[in-house]
């Protein structure tokens, strides 16, 4: 992959704060004409160093009040049980992130709920009759400390 010079950094971090910013204001904030900063970006998102453009809810102002992280170990770590569960759990929509760990548990999932008894629903009828599940551990989460989404270039 090509190395990332300076004005990508830039671009970069500038898309980091707002994805909605036009490229002509980026080319004038990185020093370049609108199509050699608009041929930038589209290489950044052809090399996949660019993966998506999102907006970013706020879950409480939509009604998810309750935020859990989840560790989860499966009875069984074959190949065929791990593809099971992660196509069975990526398929909840009240599942915002799943990562595969070393460790003691198999995975960590990060999911939202409207309340307390909503994320219990959640917790026993479908993650409880997931097949191969052995343990689950939740963590409800108090407050965010930090929730950063930008990577400083």
């Amino acid at each position: 992959m090509k190395p990332l010079d300076s004005i990508d950094r830039n671009i970069l971090n500038i898309l980091q704060e707002d994805s909605t910013i036009a490229v002509k204001d980026i080319a004038e904030q990185v020093g370049l004409s609108f199509t050699p900063t608009y041929e930038r970006i589209k290489s950044l998102k052809q090399r996949g160093v660019i993966e998506k453009s999102a907006v970013i809810v706020n879950r409480e102002a939509v009604g998810y009040s309750i935020m859990a992280y989840c560790n989860i170990v499966l009875k069984e770590q074959s190949q065929q049980n791990l593809m099971i569960f992660e196509e069975k759990i990526r398929k909840e929509t009240q599942v915002l992130e799943v990562v595969s760990m070393s460790g003691m548990y198999d995975y960590m999932i990060k999911v939202i709920a409207r309340d307390i008894n909503d994320y219990n629903r959640f917790m026993t009828d479908i993650v409880a009759n997931i097949p191969n599940i052995g343990q689950y551990h939740s963590a409800i989460v108090l407050s965010v400390v930090k929730d950063e989404t930008k990577i400083t270039l």
